[in-house]
C-alpha cells in the first residue's frame, strides 16, 4: 500500500496535478487514495528524502518549491562530471562497448525505430550515465547518479515535445561520432551544447506547466462558488 501511494503521489507531482508550494495533509491523500495513514505516512517520508516534498511544522506537507538556483548548480555540476568523462573514455587504452552499444541505440536505420514517451526518457538517462559510467571512475559514477536522480523530475518534461525528442536524437548522435573518433574536446563541447539546450527548454517547460496547473487549480476552486 505504502508503494502505491508512493507512485500515486509522485505521479501527481510529475504530471503537475500537485504543484510547487501545494500543500496538504495527510488525511487529504488517505481519503483521497483511500488508504490507512501508516501507509501514507511512509511514501510521504519516502518522498521527502528524495527532495520532492517537505514537512511543515504542525501544518502537514508541502510540494517543495523549485529551487532553480539549486538546479542551475546541479546542471553546472552534471556538465562538469560529463565533460571530465569524454576525455577519460577517449585516453582509455581500449575502445569501451559501452560506444558501440549507445551508436546502435541513437542511430537508428529508420526514423520509425526510434523510442518514444517515457522510453526515449529513460533512453536518454541511460545514455547520459553509461557514458559517465565508461569513463571507469566509481565515485564519479556515483555522484552523477544522484545528480540524475536529483534533476529527473524536470529534465523528463524535456521528451514532451516532439521538437526536442528529434534534437536529442540528433545530438547524442554527434557526440557518439566525436568519441569514436577519439575527438575528446569535440565530444565535450558537443555534449555541452546539448546539456544547456535542455536546460533551456526544460525551465521553460517547467514554467509554463506550472502556470497551466496554478491556472486549473484557480478555475477548480472558483467554480464551485460560482455555480
Amino acid at each position: 500500500m505504502a508503494d502505491r501511494v508512493y507512485e500515486a503521489l509522485k505521479d501527481d507531482i510529475f504530471e503537475f496535478r500537485l504543484i510547487p508550494g501545494d500543500k496538504f495533509s495527510e488525511g487529504d491523500v488517505a481519503t483521497r487514495l483511500n488508504a490507512s495513514r501508516t501507509p501514507v505516512r511512509e511514501a510521504l517520508y519516502r518522498l521527502q528524502r528524495e527532495g520532492y516534498v517537505e514537512v511543515l511544522f504542525r501544518s502537514g506537507w508541502q510540494v517543495k518549491p523549485f529551487d532553480f538556483q539549486q538546479v542551475e548548480e546541479l546542471y553546472d555540476l552534471r556538465i562538469t562530471l560529463e565533460r571530465a568523462a569524454m576525455h577519460k573514455i577517449c585516453g582509455l587504452d581500449e575502445a569501451t562497448p559501452t560506444i558501440r552499444t549507445l551508436t546502435a541505440i541513437w542511430n537508428p536505420d529508420h526514423p520509425s525505430e526510434r523510442a518514444v514517451g517515457s522510453t526515449v526518457r529513460a533512453l536518454d538517462e541511460s545514455f547520459h550515465c553509461d557514458l559517465v559510467a565508461a569513463a571507469g571512475n566509481r565515485e564519479m559514477t556515483r555522484i552523477h547518479r544522484e545528480i540524475t536522480d536529483r534533476l529527473r523530475i524536470i529534465r523528463r518534461l524535456d521528451f514532451t515535445r516532439d521538437d526536442r525528442i528529434d534534437a536529442t536524437y540528433t545530438e547524442h548522435a554527434a557526440i557518439l561520432d566525436a568519441l569514436r573518433q577519439g575527438l575528446a574536446s569535440d565530444a565535450a563541447d558537443r555534449l555541452t551544447q546539448h546539456i544547456r539546450a535542455s536546460q533551456k527548454a526544460v525551465r521553460a517547460i517547467t514554467m509554463e506547466r506550472i502556470r497551466e496547473a496554478a491556472e486549473a487549480h484557480r478555475l477548480a476552486r472558483e467554480t464551485p462558488a460560482n455555480s
